[in-house]
């Protein structure tokens, strides 16, 4: 049984939410929270697997409170998916850099919200293709970068740069093997090195590592 939280200060969307899950095998409601503050004390009381959390909340936003969750060791299994709207892409890219397992969108469809809820539950990353592309068009703009993510790849081997490069890009792990002519086995593989090597949470995170490195630029 996946445990959910759903955090969202519409009482009227969270009443949506809970009936679309409470119809679905396998997932339960364990709270509800109406802004940020609750959803942390929320997080902290039930330990969900996954908190779908709303970016606009009164008294703690939803940023604010996935970069506590994502920084909490005690909530390191809690995974959290940032719901939206097409107007807040750059939100978007903040919430996935604090942290965020990926992002939904309000009006997507129920089939696209259950499937998120356990995809982001297993470990990977809802971040579509096409949205990973489309933060690229929009947000990987403005001079190389030289910090910490330019310097992070150091510790990446020339065919894990390259592999990186290509989820920046927004592409999945069997388009990156056909692109590379490897397996998809390989593909995950190298992936998950790059991951452990970088220390990030998730694929959303590496997606966000190719555009803070500079391996991902607008045109690329």
């Amino acid at each position: 049984m996946l445990r959910v939280v759903l955090a969202d200060d519409q009482v009227m969307i969270r009443s949506g939410l809970r009936a679309l899950l409470a119809a679905e095998p396998g997932l339960e409601v364990v709270a509800e929270a109406g802004d940020g503050r609750q959803a942390l004390a929320a997080v902290r009381a039930h330990h969900p697997d996954v908190i779908v959390m709303d970016i606009r909340m009164p008294v703690l936003d939803g940023l604010a409170a996935t970069r506590v969750i994502a920084a909490d060791p005690e909530l390191s299994g809690v995974r959290v998916l940032v719901l939206t709207t097409f107007d807040e892409d750059e939100l978007v890219f903040e919430a996935i850099r604090a942290g965020a397992a990926g992002f939904l969108l309000k009006d997507a469809d129920p089939a696209e919200l259950l499937r998120g809820i356990r995809v982001a539950a297993a470990g990977d990353s809802l971040l579509a293709p096409q949205a990973a592309r489309r933060l690229v068009a929009a947000f990987a703009v403005g001079p190389a970068p030289a910090g910490p993510s330019a310097r992070a790849l150091d510790r990446l081997t020339d065919r894990e740069r390259e592999i990186v490069a290509l989820v920046g890009r927004g592409l999945s792990n069997d388009e990156i093997a056909r692109h590379l002519v490897i397996s998809p086995a390989t593909a995950r593989t190298h992936v998950s090195r790059a991951m452990v090597k970088l220390a990030v949470r998730d694929r959303a995170q590496l997606v966000v590592f190719a555009y803070e490195s500079g391996l991902v630029r607008p045109g690329r």
